[in-house]
């Protein structure tokens, strides 16, 4: 028996039009992340002198995650910063205590210093978002 198969195509194509439509709906779509609290200043790094010793949480500090210190956020919170100066933004988390310098409102790992391109200035102004 010969089958023609641009009847079968002819065919086929209805059912699976249908077989498509009979899908579940989209899933909808997928929002960022809330921000919960927001400042601006001063951002300043640390690295190869501090890499491996304990931070104020009992972690090691790795100059090489994407960690860093703040005065008040709790250990473990999620931060957006944002290079005001080129715009760049990196998330990192909160593992330490700090910066203990006057005008500076967070200390970066160096890998996330290098990642917002301030490592030649080595301080740079920033914008910081608590992220929920």
């Amino acid at each position: 028996m010969k089958v023609n198969l641009r009847k079968l195509g002819w065919l086929l194509l209805p059912l699976t039009l249908v077989l498509q439509s009979c899908g579940s709906a989209p899933p909808p779509p997928v929002s960022g992340p809330v921000v919960v609290s927001a400042q601006q200043g001063k951002a300043s790094y640390y690295g190869t002198r501090h890499h491996g010793r304990k931070t104020a949480s009992g972690e090691r500090f790795n100059k090489n995650a994407l960690t860093a210190a703040h005065r008040t956020l709790p250990f473990g919170s999620l931060v957006r910063v944002t290079n005001l100066n080129n715009h760049k933004s990196i998330v990192v988390r909160i593992n330490d205590r700090g910066p203990y310098a006057k005008g500076r409102i967070i200390d970066l790992s160096e890998q996330a210093a290098r990642e917002l391109n301030m490592i030649r200035a080595g301080v740079a102004q920033v914008r910081v978002e608590q992220l929920k």
